[in-house]
């Protein structure tokens, strides 16, 4: 059987819909896993639920985190936040730490982990490099540069990759147990991951299930295989 990888679903306050883009489900499916949306909920048995049933879990990209989180007032630039969001993923990423399973954390879901981890962001880049591109989503936008001898780079087997970037917020402490496995040029910290090599957590900043190139295959079959385990 294939292993369940679930995918945490946005929630449109207004509109009161979840949402997931269809690129997440053709990514999971092409590296051999069973995709499952996962609505976000306030129920701590649901989430527990969610847990039980899923072998690895892929934290999606979207709206801000609310900086309340890690202690600190919002910024003028903060962009629109979803508490119902905020505390589903927390709850959820947690559980499955604490469970051992597999996690890749996409954008807002690199953020995520670091702040289920302890960990703080930087609520807008300041600076003249572009962290949010004008161009398609599929497009590799500038480089990142992967730390020698982390998981990452065993994984990407490359010290350095181009990647496509659509964020403003980023990482400022890791959390606990986390270390910097990638940065940008202006060192923004593009990617997190776990230092036990005996639970694959990875957080990146960039949006692989959009890329078309290699990098973005080994990424999501590292986690299917991290799930089967």
């Amino acid at each position: 059987m294939k292993p369940i990888i679930g995918l945490s679903a946005g929630y449109d306050l207004e509109e009161n819909t979840y949402v997931l883009r269809e690129y997440y489900i053709e990514s999971i499916l092409k590296a051999g896993g069973l995709p499952v949306m996962l609505p976000a909920v306030q129920e701590q048995d649901i989430i527990q639920s969610y847990s039980n049933i899923c072998d690895a879990l892929v934290l999606t990209g979207g709206g801000d985190a609310d900086p309340a989180l890690w202690g600190e007032w919002p910024h003028r630039d903060l962009e629109q936040v979803n508490p119902i969001r905020d505390f589903f993923e927390l709850e959820l990423t947690c559980t499955m730490i604490q469970m051992g399973k597999a996690i890749l954390g996409i954008c807002r879901g690199c953020q995520i982990i670091n702040l289920a981890t302890g960990g703080s962001l930087v609520q807008n880049l300041e600076g003249n490099f572009m962290h949010d591109q004008k161009a398609p989503r599929n497009y590799a936008f500038h480089p990142v540069y992967i730390e020698k001898s982390t998981r990452l780079e065993g994984i990407l087997q490359s010290e350095e990759i181009k990647v496509n970037s659509f964020h403003h917020q980023a990482i400022k402490i890791p959390g606990q147990g986390m270390i910097i496995c990638a940065c940008a040029p202006d060192g923004t910290i593009e990617a997190i991951e776990y230092l036990s090599q005996k639970q694959l957590i990875i957080g990146i900043q960039w949006h692989p299930e959009c890329l078309e190139d290699l990098y973005a295959g080994y990424l999501f079959q590292a986690l299917v295989e991290a799930a089967k385990e």
